[in-house]
């Protein structure tokens, strides 16, 4: 544990950060309900197939645009979502179907929505990273590195102020650790004792270079210091050790009214983007990713404590196939948004002599 600094409050105040492994929290799979964790291999592996269902449809051009996958992040997202309440709120960057699928949105809407159709959760005008939905409470979906921070930041400030009991998550990749907006969405953080949890995804490369080469403190859960934030480090590749730490971070936010930052360590088994072939990696860091795989471990490790069954894998395979079979058939099938919809979500509420010039349109009405 950490030291810990006075906090301008007068509490004890977390000056550093932890590692969490799941050595450190009670449950292990021996101490967890069976429904539980077959719930959490087939939110797993739903994802794991949607994913790889969206790289089949992007070669095929069915997908256009940027796409960035969750492969090999699956434990972290289902650990993440596990542990946030329904009503609490979740910013994201690019990297976000999974985290769409697992905070609500079905399997239809997120794939609709890459494939650019009115069916999807933002009407086909959003795409791959921008994935929006009030409903379950995902506020985005971000393209630029970083703009979701200041945005949730300030989602936490509306909590607070109208002294609500939701926590916003705020999910980043490592890289956004460097730039300006994490440390100014910190330090507001902190200083007004916000309900936030930073989480800070390191798949080890922000983009193609290796967080040791990017950022002169490489133990990112320990950058928090600096504002008197808490960090935790956890096992992103362990669902259960995910879920608790988030747990854990999650409920002290909600009671404490303070800011944390947890970092998983969870390897993406692709490159950046779809199109990325990753060679800035080695043959043995690929392999050390395969042979980690958060899925692949995790049904070794159910099986083994006969908790899935030969007829349970089935079962829960069977149909992880054909949910993600129907999204995509039913994305396929849905229409194109008409452009007369181009400027409907623009603002929030109508807006007085709002532009809405489509491209080749003259700038002044003849």
């Amino acid at each position: 544990m950490a030291d810990t600094a006075k906090s301008k409050s007068g509490g004890a105040r977390g000056n550093g950060g932890r590692r969490r492994s799941r050595k450190d929290t009670a449950p292990t799979i021996a101490s967890e309900q069976p429904a539980t964790l077959l719930d959490y291999y087939r939110r797993m592996l739903l994802i794991r197939r949607f994913e790889e269902r969206t790289a089949q449809a992007y070669t095929q051009a069915r997908i256009g645009g940027y796409c960035h996958l969750n492969l090999g992040e699956e434990a972290t997202i289902v650990g993440l979502m596990t542990a946030l309440h329904e009503r609490d709120y979740l910013f994201t960057n690019y990297r976000e179907h999974g985290y769409a699928v697992a905070k609500g949105i079905s399997a239809r809407g997120v794939m609709a929505e890459l494939y650019g159709r009115s069916t999807g959760v933002s009407k086909g005008w959003g795409g791959s990273m921008h994935m929006f939905d009030t409903e379950v409470r995902l506020l985005g979906g971000y393209g630029i590195v970083g703009g979701q921070l200041p945005l949730a930041t300030g989602a936490a400030l509306a909590v607070s102020y109208r002294g609500g009991d939701e926590v916003v998550m705020c999910q980043m990749g490592d890289g956004t650790t460097n730039i300006g907006a994490f440390h100014e969405s910190l330090n507001i953080a902190s200083l007004w004792d916000l309900p936030i949890v930073f989480v800070v995804i390191n798949n080890y490369t922000g983009m193609g270079t290796t967080v040791e080469r990017a950022s002169a403190e490489p133990e990112l859960y320990k950058r928090g210091s600096a504002y008197r934030v808490e960090g935790v480090r956890a096992d992103g590749r362990d669902v259960l050790a995910v879920r608790d730490a988030a747990t854990d971070l999650t409920e002290r936010a909600r009671s404490e009214q303070r800011p944390f930052l947890l970092e998983t360590m969870s390897y993406r088994m692709k490159g950046h983007s779809v199109v990325d072939p990753a060679k800035y990696r080695t043959k043995e860091e690929a392999e050390e990713a395969r042979s980690n795989d958060p899925v692949a471990k995790f049904e070794s490790e159910l099986e083994a404590a006969g908790v899935l069954t030969e007829d349970a894998k089935k079962e829960i395979q069977d149909s992880v196939r054909a949910e993600v079979n129907d999204a995509a058939e039913f994305a396929e099938n849905s229409p194109h948004p008409d452009v007369s919809t181009l400027f409907d979500y623009t603002y929030a509420t109508p807006v007085a002599n709002e532009s809405r010039r489509m491209p080749a349109d003259p700038v002044f009405a003849e």
